[in-house]
């Protein structure tokens, strides 16, 4: 990645003077992952200077930013509950003359290390004009308490061995949600409080705590929902919004994974279409993926794979719910869909296979799937049931066996998983449409089967000063991904009501591989 060199010493001091302004005392920024303690009475949110997380690959941009926690409430409607601590960064801006409004980052997941983003942020220019703060969302890597669950870590190791779609794969998974509530519970943690509005109020806090009178905001993913529950709760403070990948709080109910996919998968097919090359050699490839999807249901592969990274072979199971999972979580990548497709048509799984053997190497305790069930559970799921679930996959992909289709992209087995999470139904006032007039951009790749493109065109309706553009070819978050993405965001942060979109229409996606007959 191309390194950006740091800011001039005056914008430097600057930001050590505001980060001094609201020191207490060093012994108050415990080690990340050190015991939360006790319950404390509940004091207002303050923010103390401290070391930067230790990642397990260094980040560069870390070495010259200024770091600390934001001791938060853990449930703000406990006033004598304990607090909770969020690591923070704030990374200079390259410019000698930065502009004053900073932006802040809202990451993914809900669960993913923000600090593992800091590289792909740096490189897309977020801190070239304006400082970067970056904090990780409560639960996640090195915020106390991390809400890490080894157990599904360890269960998808295995899960690579296993039907997608199967009551022997879901058993396991089951028991291993349960024993990390169990464990979570037992240490005090509040699941209930793991939700979008009190992340939205962290960083409502954060803002306060910094001394900053505005700033701007950039998330992707599960960022963009929070993005927006914060713009809809805490409007003060933002000066414009940027939105990459959207999933709208009004919109993201499990159902609705199946039309994202559905779009994103039927985008990638089109463009073959579109290319001479790709269409002659691969004709017909949407009967080629339902074709495959039919066959590997009914008679799934078993194989010994190397996994990508060279480690020792593991035995995997590739069925209909497997490969389309593949598919949605780009572990094919898009320009190699057609290949692989055709490749697994005449007997030649190894591409596939590779990517589904991948998943047998996990990053044990880093992704914080206590967030993620919390989320899930409490805004996702309520108000739809499995029958719905299972309508809306046969309206996506009809003909397609129901054993694949019961189970939502990415998150199978979710709704026997939230029984046993048990955490209260928030939709009433989460699942809610914002409305504003605050300056957003709004991002999406056309072949994003996470997030689909139609997300953003229906958040758009209440955002009275939105501008919104699509990236041909590109999957999910655009940004670290496209050039004319991040000229588009540079535009918008500079001037937000007219940013330049115009290299948008110049995009077109990059060629597909074409293996010889």
């Amino acid at each position: 990645m191309a390194k950006h060199s740091t800011s001039a010493a005056a914008a430097a001091a600057a930001t050590m003077v505001c980060l001094a302004a609201f020191s207490v005392t060093p012994s108050s920024a415990a080690a990340p992952g050190a015991p939360v303690g006790p319950p404390t009475p509940t004091a207002p949110s303050r923010f103390v200077p401290g070391p930067c997380p230790k990642s397990a690959e260094p980040i560069e941009a870390l070495s010259h930013a200024r770091c600390g926690l934001l001791e938060v409430p853990e449930n703000r409607a406990r006033p004598t509950g304990r607090t909770i601590k969020l690591p923070v960064a704030v990374i200079p801006a390259a410019a000698a003359k930065p502009a004053p409004e900073p932006v802040v980052f809202m990451a993914g997941g809900p669960g993913a290390d923000t600090f593992d983003d800091i590289p792909f942020l740096v490189d897309s220019g977020l801190n070239r004009d304006r400082d970067l703060i970056i904090m990780a969302q409560r639960g996640n890597l090195y915020a106390q308490p991390h809400l890490a669950c080894p157990e599904i870590d360890r269960y998808n190791e295995q899960a690579v061995n296993l039907r997608y779609d199967a009551p022997a794969a879901q058993r396991p998974l089951l028991d291993a949600v349960k024993k990390c509530r169990d464990r979570l519970t037992a240490d005090g943690v509040d699941l209930s409080a793991y939700n979008t509005a009190e992340n939205a109020a962290d960083f409502a806090d954060l803002r306060t705590a910094l001394g900053i009178k505005q700033w701007n905001v950039y998330g992707y993913s599960y960022g963009t929902n929070l993005a927006l529950t914060y713009l809809r709760e805490h409007p003060q403070g933002i000066r414009a919004v940027a939105l990459d990948s959207l999933t709208p709080p009004s919109l993201t109910v499990l159902p609705v994974t199946w039309n994202s996919t559905r779009q994103g998968i039927n985008a990638i097919l089109d463009a073959c279409a579109a290319e001479p090359r790709c269409k002659s050699r691969y004709p017909d490839l949407g009967r080629t993926l339902t074709n495959q999807v039919r066959r590997l249901e009914a008679k799934p592969l078993k194989l010994d794979v190397t996994p990508p990274n060279g480690q020792d072979p593991v035995k995997i199971d590739l069925d209909g719910g497997a490969l389309l999972n593949l598919l949605v979580a780009n572990a094919v990548k898009s320009v190699d869909v057609p290949a692989a497709l055709d490749e697994l048509s005449k007997g030649r799984p190894q591409r596939v296979a590779q990517a589904r053997a991948a998943g047998a190497v996990q990053d044990i305790g880093e992704w914080a799937h206590g967030l993620t069930e919390s989320v899930a559970c409490a805004e996702w799921l309520p108000g739809s049931s499995q029958a719905e679930l299972l309508n809306a996959g046969r309206k996506a992909f009809p003909g397609w066996p129901d054993t694949v289709l019961a189970q939502a992209p990415q998150l199978p087995f979710q709704y026997a998983a939230c029984r046993i999470w048990n955490v209260p139904d928030r939709t009433a006032t989460q699942r809610t449409a914002t409305k504003s007039a605050v300056p957003t951009l709004l991002i999406s790749g056309t072949f994003d089967t996470k997030t689909g493109a139609s997300m953003a065109k229906d958040a758009a309706r209440t955002l009275s000063r939105s501008t919104s553009v699509q990236i041909p070819g590109i999957g999910h978050w655009v940004v670290p991904q496209s050039p004319c993405a991040q000229q588009v965001l540079a535009s918008f942060f500079a001037h937000p009501t007219a940013p330049d979109t115009a290299c948008a229409a110049a995009v077109t996606p990059k060629p597909f591989t074409i293996v010889p007959k």
